[in-house]
C-alpha cells in the first residue's frame, strides 16, 4: 500500500470512528422506541433540514447524478430539476401538517402507523401492506448507498489502470461500509442518524462547492473548457452541453423529459424524508428547516451537475460505461490532491464528503426499514398473540399489573427486534450490492419509483382530502407497488432488435417505451384511490372531526 493511500485511510478512520462514538453515546440516551425511530420528537431546525437532505441526496448526488451528467452532457439536468421541485413542495405541503396530524393521529412513530391511525383500521392492513412495502424497497435503496461506498474504496485502493474497477477491493470497501453504518445505527438509532446526518450534510455540501470550482479553475487556466471536452472524446460539445440533447446524440424526446422530472413526484412518498418532518420539534422549527433545506439542495444538485461537466474534461483517463462513470468525483478528488502528504490529507476530507453522502442515506433507510418490522409488524403479531392467549385477571390490581408487565415487555421486545432488523436488511441489501457491475442509478430508480407510486398519493390524500378512505388507501398503495415492478421487472413485449438489451426475446414495458415507472405508477395509484374513496362508505365523524382540527393546530 502506497504513502498516498495510507494518509487517505488515515482521514477515513477519523471520520468513520467519530460516527461510531456518535452511535455509542446516543445508545445511552435510548430507552423506547420513540427516542429510537423518531429522537423523541425533539428535532431542531438545522439538524432536521440538513439530516432530511442529506438522506435524501447520498451517494446518488455525488456519484450517479455526476456520472450521468459526465456519460451524456446537461441533457441529464432533467433529473435535477424534477427533484428541486419535488423538494420544495415537499417542504412547503407536506412538512408542516404531516408534523401535526402524526402527533394527533394516536402521536404516530412510522408512516404505516400514521396510515393505520388515520383511517381506523382496527385489522392493521395498511400498516401490514405498507412495512412490507418499505421492507422491498428500502432493501435495494440501502444496496445502493452500500455499493456506492465499495466503488469508493475500489477506485481509490484498487490496481486497474483502465478506468474499471477492482473486484477484490470492492468486496474489500463493501464490507467496511456496510459494517460502519450498521454499527452506529445499531447503537444509537434515530438521534444518531440525525447527528451525524447534519455532519455529513456539512461534509458534503463543502465538497461539492469547492472540487468541482478548483478543478474548473485549474482546467480552463491555459485551454477552453470545450477544447478539453474534444480531448477527452467528446465529438460535439455544444452537444454535450445542450439540455435538450439527449443520449444518443439526438433530440430528448418529451418523454424523457416527462421522466426525469416526474422524478420529483417521489418526495411526498419517501419515508426516511417524511420521518424527518415528524420529528421536528415545533412549527417554528419547521419554517427554519425549510429555508435551510432548499438552499442546500438548490446549491448541491446544480453542482452535482456541473462536477460532472468538469470532470468530463479533468480526468486524465476516459470511463465508457455507468459502472466507471460514478466514480468520477472520487477521481477528480485524487487526481486533484496529489503530491505531498498535506494535499493528499485535505483530498481524504473531501472524500470523507462522499463517504458522508454515501452512510447518510444508508443508515437513515436502515432505520425505516427497522421501525416498520418493529413498530408495525412485529408490535401488531405481538398484540394479537397477548389478545388471544392471555387470560383476563379476576382482579382488578392483577389486571393493571399484567397490563404493565405486557407492556414492558413489548417495547424491549420491540426495541430489539428493530434492531435485529437492522443488521438482517444490512445482509440483504450487502448481497445485492455484491455485483461490482451495478449501476447506483439504477438501484435508486427502482427504489425511488417503488417509495413514490405506492406511498406519494396516498400521503397527498391522507393529509389533504377528508372523503378518502381505508379501502382507497390501501387499493392505491398497491397499485402503485405493483405497477412499478410489473413496469421495470416483468419482460412482456417481443424485442425488435435484438442488437439492443444483450440481445433478449423479451423486455420490459419500461425498455420499450422509456417512461419512468414512478411516473405512470403515481397517477395510476392516486385515481385508483380517489374512484374506489368515492365508491366505498364516507369516513366516519370522528375521522372527519380529527382531519378539520388539524387546520387550527398550533403545536
Amino acid at each position: 500500500m502506497t504513502t498516498s493511500n495510507i494518509i487517505v485511510l488515515s482521514a477515513f478512520a477519523v471520520y468513520m470512528l467519530i460516527m461510531i462514538v456518535i452511535g455509542v453515546i446516543y445508545s445511552r440516551k435510548t430507552k423506547n422506541n420513540e427516542d429510537y425511530f423518531l429522537g423523541g420528537r425533539n428535532l431542531g431546525g438545522w439538524t432536521a433540514a440538513l439530516s432530511a437532505q442529506a438522506s435524501d441526496m447520498s451517494g446518488w448526488m455525488l456519484m450517479g447524478l455526476p456520472g450521468a451528467v459526465y456519460l451524456w452532457g446537461t441533457g441529464e439536468i432533467w433529473i435535477a430539476i424534477g427533484l428541486l421541485i419535488g423538494t420544495i413542495l415537499n417542504w412547503f405541503i407536506v412538512s408542516s401538517r404531516l408534523r401535526k396530524y402524526t402527533i394527533v393521529a394516536g402521536n404516530s412513530l412510522t408512516i404505516p402507523s400514521f396510515f393505520q391511525n388515520r383511517y381506523r383500521d382496527k385489522h392493521g392492513i395498511i400498516k401490514i401492506v405498507a412495512a412490507v412495502i418499505i421492507a422491498i424497497f428500502f432493501t435495494v435503496y440501502t444496496a445502493s448507498a452500500f455499493n456506492s461506498g465499495a466503488k469508493l474504496f475500489s477506485t481509490l485502493f484498487g490496481k486497474t489502470t483502465d478506468g474499471s474497477l477492482d473486484s477484490n477491493m470492492y468486496l474489500i470497501g463493501l464490507i467496511i461500509a456496510a459494517s460502519v453504518i450498521l454499527i452506529y445505527t445499531f447503537l444509537g438509532g434515530f438521534k444518531a442518524v440525525c447527528t451525524t446526518d447534519f455532519i455529513q450534510g456539512l461534509m458534503m455540501i463543502i465538497a461539492i462547492l469547492s472540487v468541482p470550482i478548483i478543478a474548473y479553475g485549474i482546467l480552463t487556466w491555459n485551454t477552453g473548457f470545450a477544447d478539453s471536452l474534444v480531448a477527452k472524446g467528446v465529438e460535439n460539445p455544444d452537444s454535450y452541453m445542450n439540455f435538450f440533447i439527449g443520449r444518443d446524440g439526438k433530440p430528448i424526446t418529451f418523454v424523457e423529459i416527462v421522466s426525469n422530472i416526474g422524478w420529483g413526484l417521489g418526495y411526498c412518498g419517501m419515508p426516511h424524508i417524511l420521518v424527518r418532518f415528524m420529528a421536528i420539534k415545533n412549527e417554528k422549527e419547521v419554517k427554519k428547516s425549510r429555508r435551510v433545506a432548499i438552499v442546500w439542495v438548490v446549491i448541491s444538485l446544480l453542482m452535482a451537475c456541473f462536477m460532472g461537466l468538469v470532470a468530463r474534461g479533468y480526468i486524465t483517463e476516459i470511463l465508457p460505461d455507468k459502472a466507471s462513470a460514478e466514480t468520477s468525483f472520487i477521481r477528480m478528488i485524487s487526481q486533484l490532491f496529489s503530491g505531498n502528504g498535506v494535499l493528499i490529507f485535505i483530498g481524504g476530507i473531501f472524500l470523507c464528503g462522499i463517504l458522508a453522502a454515501i452512510m447518510s442515506t444508508a443508515d437513515s433507510q436502515l432505520l425505516v426499514t427497522s421501525s416498520a418490522i418493529s413498530e408495525d409488524i412485529f408490535k401488531f403479531i405481538f398484540d394479537k398473540i397477548t389478545g388471544a392467549f392471555t387470560k383476563k385477571p379476576e382482579e382488578e390490581k392483577d389486571k393493571k399489573n399484567q397490563g404493565a408487565n405486557l407492556s414492558k415487555t413489548r417495547e424491549t421486545a420491540a426495541l430489539w427486534i428493530g434492531r435485529g432488523a437492522v443488521v438482517l436488511i444490512a445482509i440483504i441489501a450487502f448481497i445485492i450490492a455484491l455485483n461490482p457491475n451495478s449501476s447506483i442509478m439504477d438501484l435508486v430508480s427502482d427504489a425511488w419509483a417503488g417509495f413514490g407510486a405506492a406511498f406519494g398519493p396516498v400521503v397527498l390524500l391522507a393529509l389533504f382530502w377528508k372523503r378518502s378512505t381505508l379501502p382507497g388507501a390501501i387499493s392505491g398503495m398497491a397499485v402503485g407497488a405493483v405497477t412499478v415492478i410489473f413496469w421495470d421487472y416483468i419482460t412482456v413485449i417481443p424485442n425488435s432488435n435484438p442488437d439492443l438489451f444483450d440481445g433478449a426475446k423479451f423486455i420490459t414495458l419500461y425498455q420499450s417505451t422509456g417512461l419512468y415507472s414512478l411516473v405512470l405508477g403515481f397517477f395510476l395509484a392516486l385515481a385508483v384511490n380517489l374512484i374506489v374513496s368515492l365508491c366505498t362508505k364516507k369516513p366516519s365523524k370522528e375521522i372527519i372531526d380529527e382531519f378539520d382540527s388539524i387546520k387550527t393546530l398550533d403545536i
